[in-house]
């Protein structure tokens, strides 16, 4: 039974303090190394994206959005923007699809739209391995177990990315970020950062439209625990 309330945090903490110190000070300073090192050498990519966005996208050139990190701390996560502001005759947004643009649709497939996201990686708000940061709305929805994805930072990419990415289902996906959580190490980080590198080349797992795929989290739930109540 999933409980609808959402669970206080006693007992639950962040990173900087889970267990085996020395490893995790070598994750973040890894962190902080490769983020400064690809920020200077990707600068000319990220440039170029940016004006590419803005002349076909205009301002901003940016997706801001604000997410749950380590802690269930919210953050701002950075997206280059892959969608068009298009309205329709009413002045309604147009579906998530249609305003999907080519050079958005280029940078999804290829990741380059996560980009910014090593500046969260740099300020310590993200990591480059770790369960990917959900949206605010579904936190009231994760089981008790769930939770533990939460002591860690959220990543670029994780455990659940490398066994399906978007053709997991939500159970499987959670499951597998709490593996990660519990059995975390180094060595587990360059496996994932080594598997997710093939993925993108081959762009295993990819889609242009992930939310046709699965229901969102917390509209999932929500049917679940109508089914759960029915006599």
């Amino acid at each position: 039974m999933i409980h609808m309330e959402r669970l206080r945090l006693d007992g639950l903490e962040p990173v900087i303090s889970h267990a085996g110190g020395p490893s995790l000070a070598g994750k973040r300073a890894l962190d902080v190394v490769g983020a400064t090192v690809l920020i200077i050498a990707l600068a000319p990519v990220a440039a170029v994206i940016m004006v590419a966005i803005w002349l076909t996208m205009g301002r901003p050139v940016l997706f801001l959005q604000e997410r749950p990190g380590a802690g269930e701390c919210p953050f701002v996560l950075r997206k280059f923007r892959t969608m068009s502001d298009a309205h329709d005759g009413n002045g309604h947004l147009l579906p998530d699809m249609e305003r999907l643009t080519p050079v958005g649709r280029f940078l999804r497939s290829t990741s380059l739209d996560e980009l910014p996201q090593l500046v969260n990686i740099l300020q310590g708000e993200m990591s480059f391995i770790g369960p990917r940061p959900l949206l605010m709305r579904y936190l009231p929805y994760f089981t008790e177990s769930e939770r533990a994805r939460f002591t860690m930072r959220p990543g670029l990419t994780g455990w659940a990315q490398i066994h399906g990415r978007n053709l997991l289902s939500w159970d499987q996906r959670l499951e597998l970020d709490t593996w990660y959580v519990s059995n975390w190490s180094l060595w587990l980080d360059a496996k994932i950062a080594w598997q997710s590198a093939s993925i993108l080349i081959r762009r295993e797992g990819y889609s242009d439209n992930p939310e046709a795929l699965m229901d969102d989290l917390d509209d999932e739930r929500r049917i679940r625990i109508k089914q759960d109540r029915l006599p």
